[in-house]
């Protein structure tokens, strides 16, 4: 199709108050060739490699959330058994409180099981 032009490329207006930089950018970087990229040697890493943002391991990963979601029961039921205890203290209920403070020694003994569990994952 002899009708079927490339329309002209608009005239290099330069937008800089620095003269070396109000150049095109085939002046500025002469090294920079059409093929630069892929077969460029100086180009060593071009961004994520294959399989990127997906999960790798899935079984790791959804170990690790049920630990991470006992974890945060533990700590809930922590907070939880503190302010029970700490009520129960102010009130002068002191064998309330020492049942909650053992509860909570216990509860803190669960969370480091449950860290020497798999030690790799840390």
């Amino acid at each position: 199709m002899s009708g079927d032009r490339i329309p002209p490329r608009p005239d290099y207006r330069p937008g800089s108050a620095q003269p070396r930089l109000n150049r095109p950018v085939r002046d500025r970087y002469p090294q920079i060739r059409p093929t630069s990229g892929y077969g460029d040697p100086r180009i060593r890493h071009t961004g994520p490699g294959p399989g990127a943002g997906t999960e790798q391991e899935p079984e790791r990963s959804s170990k690790l959330n049920a630990r991470l979601f006992l974890a945060l029961a533990v700590v809930v039921g922590q907070l939880w058994a503190l302010t029970v205890t700490v009520n129960e203290w102010m009130e002068g209920n002191t064998g309330t409180a020492w049942w909650g403070a053992g509860f909570l020694v216990l509860s803190f003994l669960v969370v480091i099981g449950l860290w020497l569990l798999d030690p790799k994952d840390r």
